[in-house]
């Protein structure tokens, strides 16, 4: 068979055609081929949500945003707080604050629109090169290359590029934009992606019904499992702090963090010895520790003790919040899991009073 480039996509498109998942931001190639378009506030808060996170991990927040906010001028007038509590326990909390500065910046200064293009895009504030090809390139049929993970695992392995990452991003982005067609861009990004995350899978990657199979140059050589190749990262440290559920009255103590910062502009629990924030315990209580919990940031391990305690005194910061007015889910998934501590903490026989139901 042809490995020639114009080839190579046909196959792929070819290969989309009949295996391309559905998903809630996607028009399907059929319906792509009927005149239907992509709405690129769908695409865009789509592939700002998939960042670091997985399709399946995705799908509910979708569909929630998008029923809250179903135009990017619904967005930009939402209360920020209110978008952050329903991004909350997707992570990377950058990004949604990036995601109501970009809608606000598209309704001010584009009059609701997206730019269609990829340099329009990159002008945009929280857009950066991959988010804008993949809206150029998706929403807009712009013969952008678009290269995430999955791209890049493709592309090293068809090619047998054996520079490890992130070394070899420049000439992975290279090679696969000399594939990327002029005719359907926005199908064949999606299908290079769809290859990736079903076929070109990190781990056994199923080569025999592969479109590609017969022009990768790793599977010739038996290494595709092997590439591409990474350097090791180094181990993660681990941190160490406290959290302070206070609750006073049927009232949860409560603060905004920062925006700047990790978990930037959240709801969180008062917190200290971890992020540089805090400063100790939030007002006087009869504190009484209930356990450690644990999560893993991308550049470091967490272990915090948890205190719960009757408030005695006005709080030095934060809010006391009253129960009705607050979701635990508003709350991030570190927070979340030391609510979920103080409420359900199974081998702590005396937990306080007053902290409602989740």
């Amino acid at each position: 068979m042809d490995s020639a480039p114009d080839s190579l996509s046909a196959q792929l498109l070819a290969w989309y055609d009949r295996n391309a998942r559905v998903m809630p931001w996607r028009v399907s190639p059929q319906d792509r081929a009927s005149g239907i378009r992509p709405d690129p506030y769908r695409v865009w808060l789509s592939e700002v949500m998939l960042q670091q996170t997985t399709v399946a991990a995705v799908r509910d927040y979708f569909h929630r945003f998008t029923a809250r906010w179903p135009r990017v001028a619904d967005l930009a007038a939402a209360q920020d707080a209110d978008v952050m509590g329903e991004w909350a326990g997707l992570g990377y909390y950058a990004r949604a604050r990036n995601l109501l500065k970009c809608a606000r910046v598209i309704v001010a200064d584009h009059g609701g629109r997206f730019p269609a293009t990829r340099e329009g895009l990159l002008a945009l504030p929280g857009i950066g090169p991959y988010t804008a090809s993949a809206i150029a390139a998706i929403a807009h049929d712009e013969p952008a290359t678009v290269v995430d993970g999955n791209v890049e695992r493709v592309i090293s392995r068809l090619h047998l590029v054996e520079t490890p990452l992130p070394a070899a991003k420049s000439e992975l982005t290279r090679l696969a934009s000399r594939l990327t067609p002029r005719a359907r861009p926005g199908d064949y990004a999606q299908a290079i992606m769809d290859l990736g995350a079903t076929i070109c899978t990190p781990r056994s990657p199923a080569c025999g019904i592969c479109p590609w199979s017969h022009a990768c140059r790793a599977r010739a050589e038996g290494v595709q499992a092997d590439l591409p190749r990474k350097v090791p990262k180094p181990d993660k440290p681990t941190r160490r702090g406290t959290l302070w559920l206070g609750h006073r009255d049927g009232a949860i103590l409560l603060e905004r963090r920062p925006d700047a910062g990790l978990l930037g502009g959240m709801l969180g629990i008062p917190g200290d010895g971890w992020d540089g924030q805090g400063g100790g315990a939030p007002a006087e209580a009869r504190w009484q520790e209930i356990g450690e919990v644990r999560h893993t940031f991308t550049h470091f391990h967490l272990i915090l003790t948890v205190h719960t305690g009757h408030l005695d005194g006005p709080p030095s910061r934060g809010d006391l919040v009253p129960r009705h007015s607050f979701r635990p889910a508003d709350l991030p998934t570190v927070m979340r899991k030391a609510w979920d501590l103080a409420r359900h903490g199974l081998e702590q026989p005396s937990l306080p009073r007053g902290l409602g139901t989740a």
